[in-house]
């Protein structure tokens, strides 16, 4: 309902600091990890709402309109962002 995105949020933070305390960070790799999140988030976002606002313009098959193109476009940049795992790494 309406509250979904509030819901979604505050697991999304939960799992962040769950995630954090079970690896020991310290309290400047946990400022570290919230701000590089916090920015890969917000350009995660910025570009999906880029993509979507170009697709409503586009020429997109009937069958993919809408929600089954928003899904492929976001494994497409999902993946995209697979290629950033392991290029830093934190002992």
């Amino acid at each position: 309902g309406i509250f979904l995105p509030l819901i979604t949020v505050n697991c999304a933070i939960l799992g962040a600091s769950m995630f954090m305390i079970i690896r020991n960070y310290s309290f400047i790799q946990s400022v570290g990890f919230g701000f590089g999140g916090g920015i890969g988030w917000a350009l995660a976002i910025v570009l999906m709402a880029g993509l979507r606002q170009k697709m409503r313009y586009s020429d997109v098959p009937q069958p993919f309109e809408g929600v089954p193109i928003a899904m492929i476009v976001t494994c497409v940049l999902a993946m995209a962002f697979m290629g950033f795992a392991g290029m830093v790494s934190i002992q």
